[in-house]
């Protein structure tokens, strides 16, 4: 199926803290499971995981730099006039 990875492993494997990894799978961040008081992480889940990571980080923090914008209303109208589109309502 894959191979399972300790904490610790999978610290090594992507070369962060253990705390780190810990902190980041207790908020869901991160793919793992804990079987009584150990972790483990499929290694597969694991390169799964860093290549989404590229170009959701990109879009949340554009999303961040952009919600006090006065001008995105506009800006988004106008993109969805240009492709013809109705705007969806927030």
């Amino acid at each position: 199926m894959g191979e399972a990875l300790t904490l610790e492993e999978a610290a090594g494997y992507l070369r962060i803290p253990q705390d780190t990894i810990e902190r980041e799978v207790n908020q869901g961040k991160i793919p793992g499971r804990r079987i009584d008081r150990t972790w483990r992480f499929h290694k597969f889940a694991l390169d799964e995981w860093l290549q989404r990571q590229g170009g959701r980080s990109v879009l949340l923090s554009q999303a961040g730099a952009l919600a006090d914008d006065s001008t995105l209303a506009q800006l988004r109208s106008d993109i969805y006039a240009e492709r013809g589109r109705l705007e969806a309502p927030s």
